[in-house]
Parts: structure tokens; sequence; C-alpha cells
């Protein structure tokens, strides 16, 4: 039997805006879940998130066996974690905190469970410092709402096993995610690595007058981003070089780009480019909610997945 197919009860520690949303995603994929959190108030708003975002799960589809029923609320750690199969950690981003709250976990977690965290801020090597059994701890980042985006960022520390890596990526996909796996840690990981490179130049050209705060999430959403919505840079690049592809792009292409590369700007993130961000968001937004917002971002979202299943590009 494989580690994916052995899993049946999930841990989600921490309930915040992240834990909830994982906390959904498993409940949607036929999960027993145990929730859990000490904050006031927190299996309470746990239970109201679920809820909300249920009609969502079920337009993307739930697997056999899901039910909200099957969320399980504590409040303590040691109770929480006994006979789990795979621990979803979503704590403070505090270097000292977390390494002590790992050694907690994984104190009180079955030898056999693989503790994934969600840190976006830290390495596994540091959460896995004081940990008795390090090699089954690994980064398990998603990209937010988990629940919706299926990208997980999968990156061991220097003491994680290679199987619990791997474990962990096949664990993932198997349930509808997208692991890749970081051979190397990085602050931040690589997806938001990636939004920082692409926003440096928005900042940029905003703060040099090139163009407004709106045209330049236009220029993004209804240009390069609308194809990545579709597959990756580099295989763009493929569609890019024409008849003779990559190969093409590479011998007569890549140079011009790399030239551009070279002419890109730093931008002085002053007081004065912030508030013009600022204002040009407030104005895209209008009298819309954050809440309305990100409400219609999901349901396009889960339409583009949709079609890239229908398409073959899942």
């Amino acid at each position: 039997m494989s580690f994916a197919s052995s899993v049946k009860r999930i841990a989600v520690v921490g309930t915040g805006v992240i834990g909830s949303s994982w906390a959904a995603f498993y409940l949607a994929r036929g999960f027993d879940v145990i929730a859990i959190d000490p904050a006031p108030n927190a299996e309470d708003a746990l239970r109201r998130y679920v809820e909300r975002e249920w009609p969502l799960l079920q337009q993307i589809g739930l697997s056999a066996g899901a039910s909200r029923d099957r969320l399980a609320f504590t409040a303590d750690l040691k109770q929480g974690l006994d006979g789990v199969d795979f621990v979803q950690e979503n704590g403070p981003e505090r270097p000292d905190f977390k390494a002590r709250f790992f050694a907690q976990i994984d104190a009180y977690t079955p030898k056999t469970a693989i503790l994934a965290s969600s840190s976006s801020g830290l390495t596994m090597d540091v959460i896995q410092a004081e940990c008795a059994n390090p090699e089954r701890c690994v980064i398990g980042h998603p990209f937010n709402p988990p629940h919706v985006i299926p990208l997980v960022e999968v990156v061991g520390g220097a003491k994680t096993s290679g199987q619990t890596i791997e474990n962990a990526m096949q664990f993932y996909d198997a349930i509808g995610k997208k692991a890749i796996r970081l051979h190397k840690a990085l602050p931040g990981h690589v997806a938001n690595r990636l939004q920082a490179a692409l926003y440096k130049e928005m900042l940029y050209l905003v703060q040099q007058g090139v163009l407004s705060v709106e045209d330049c999430d236009a220029a993004v959403s209804y240009g390069p981003g609308m194809r990545w919505g579709c597959m990756g840079q580099s295989l763009q690049w493929h569609l890019g070089g024409g008849t003779g592809g990559i190969h093409h792009f590479m011998e007569h292409l890549m140079d011009p780009l790399a030239g551009m590369m070279q002419a890109l700007g730093t931008p002085d993130v002053d007081d004065a480019l912030k508030r013009a961000i600022v204002d040009g968001v407030l104005k895209q937004a209008g009298d819309r909610p954050v809440a309305e917002l990100a409400d219609e971002e999901n349901r396009v979202l889960i339409g583009l997945l949709a079609l890239r299943k229908a398409h073959g590009l899942a």
C-alpha cells in the first residue's frame, strides 16, 4: 500500500485563513479532519468558513465520502494528533515558536505520519531543528486559497528523508493538488518569488509614469496572464518560436529577451508609490468589498480549472 492510499485521518493544526481553507479542501476530498486551534471562537469561525465554501467545493467536485460531518475540532494538541496519518500545520511564522511547536507535534503524532508545514517564510531546517524525528518533516506550502488553487510547493530540510518528500508529493498529487518539488530551500519558496519579480517591474513602471496602476494590472491579466492560465512561460516560448519551437526561440529570440532583462528597473518603494498603488487599487475595486472580489475570482478560477481539465491541461 502506498503512503497516499493509507491516509485516512488528517490533522489541520491552526485554523486561520490558510488552515481553514486546507480543512475545507481535505473534507471535500473525503478525509476525516481533526482541526486543532486553542484560539477563542476558532471552532465557530472554522465551521462557518466550511459552510460558506462548501457550495464552491461542490461545484469543483467532491470526492467519494466527502462530508462536512467528518470535521472534528479540539483545542488540545495532544488529543487531536492521536491516530492521525498526515498533519498540515499552519501556526505562527516565528522561528523560535515554530521549532518548539513542531517538536511537540512530532512527539504527539504516530511515527508513520508525515508532518507538513504550510510555512511561507521559514525553511524546514529551522522548523525541524528540535524534532526527535526530523526525517518525516516537510514543507507543503500552498498557494492561497488551498481549497481552490492546486499548487503546493514541497521542499525538505537537511534532515528530511527522500522517502518523505516522495510520499508527500504522491499524496498531494493523488488528491488533486499540483505538487512541485524544490530542490533547494529559498525564502518565500518559488511562486511568491515569481510574483515578487513581476511586481517589482510593475511598481517600477508605475513609478516612472509609464502607465496607471489599472492599466498595469490590465497588461498582466489581459495579456500574459491569460496565457499563464493555460501553460507556463517556458512552454509558452516553445509556442513563440513558431514551427521551430523552443530551438528557434533560443537561437533567435533569447538574446533580445536577455537584453530586455538587463533594462528592467528597480522601484524606490517610498510613501508616494504606496499611496499611488492604494489609490489605483481602490479605484479598480470600486464599491466591491474584498470578500466579493475574492468570490468573483474563485468562480473564474474554478471555471478555468474545469477548462484546463477538459482540454487535457490539468
